[in-house]
């Protein structure tokens, strides 16, 4: 077990999801069925990735999890509430930033504030801190259009951690970028992480990614989307890219992979 993830076990989990259902109509009048008898836990200040080929209901299930998408049938709660809409204690980094463009960074950083009405000022030290922390803090400035994708990605990631939540959901964060950029990105994403103590969930395509980042991997089969495994990863913390060339590593790896090719679902 991950360097911490002991003592995590026996914690009250963060999330808990039982029996989670997401069908959805269509206008021939055939549902189509995303997400099927769901069920999971998220422990506090674990990192846990969520991997599964296209369409198996990744993004679905991350969206249920924010309260901005409706669960046909099943249960989940967010520290034992029941997640019935957006909730102040989540923040969301989707798969694009997303940034406004005529908001310069500290700007876009406070803009979750903006919409919660909460205290501008109040908060700006903590948006200006963050910054800092995602090294960006001489930015604060500068408009989207004069940042590099990694960096605009940070700035999303600062964005969605300005109003201190609980739980970090993340969407293919790294997707777009180019694989020297995204490996960079991982390891910056490793050392917020540690240096905030969020609970994240991040989903991917990317098997090696999905092993590289988390306690635990969630592995999903192609649609209906079902969990069909949970895997520990017993790699020691903290994690630098020479991690990617070790024997454990690539057993994760191949173990994963070996469990798509089992299911026909080689794009995962």
């Amino acid at each position: 077990m991950a360097d911490g993830t002991a003592a995590l076990v026996q914690a009250a989990p963060l999330i808990a999801a039982r029996g989670l259902n997401k069908i959805y109509p269509t206008q021939s009048g055939a549902p189509v069925v995303a997400l099927q008898d769901v069920s999971f836990t998220l422990r506090q200040g674990e990192f846990v990735t969520v991997v599964g080929p296209s369409g198996c209901g990744k993004s679905t299930l991350l969206k249920i999890l924010a309260g901005i998408l409706r669960r046909s049938s099943g249960q989940v709660t967010l520290a034992g509430r029941e997640i019935d809409g957006p909730s102040r204690d989540v923040g969301v980094v989707f798969q694009a930033p997303v940034l406004l463009p005529w908001r310069n960074v500290l700007q876009n950083v406070l803009l979750p504030i903006d919409i919660q009405r909460l205290d501008r000022k109040a908060h700006t030290p903590r948006a200006r801190a963050l910054l800092e922390m995602v090294g960006l803090a001489g930015f604060a400035d500068k408009y989207p259009n004069e940042l590099s994708g990694g960096m605009q990605q940070r700035v999303g990631i600062t964005r969605a951690l300005v109003h201190d939540p609980a739980l970090l959901l993340m969407d293919e964060p790294f997707g777009a970028l180019d694989a020297m950029t995204r490996e960079a990105m991982n390891l910056e994403l490793l050392r917020i992480w540690g240096e905030a103590r969020k609970t994240v969930m991040l989903v991917t395509h990317s098997i090696p990614e999905a092993v590289f980042l988390a306690d635990r991997v969630i592995v999903m089969s192609p649609r209906p989307g079902r969990i069909t495994e949970v895997i520990e990863v017993d790699l020691p913390r903290p994690r630098d890219l020479s991690m990617i060339n070790s024997a454990g590593f690539g057993a994760y790896v191949a173990a994963i992979r070996a469990h798509f090719q089992s299911l026909g679902a080689l794009d995962a």
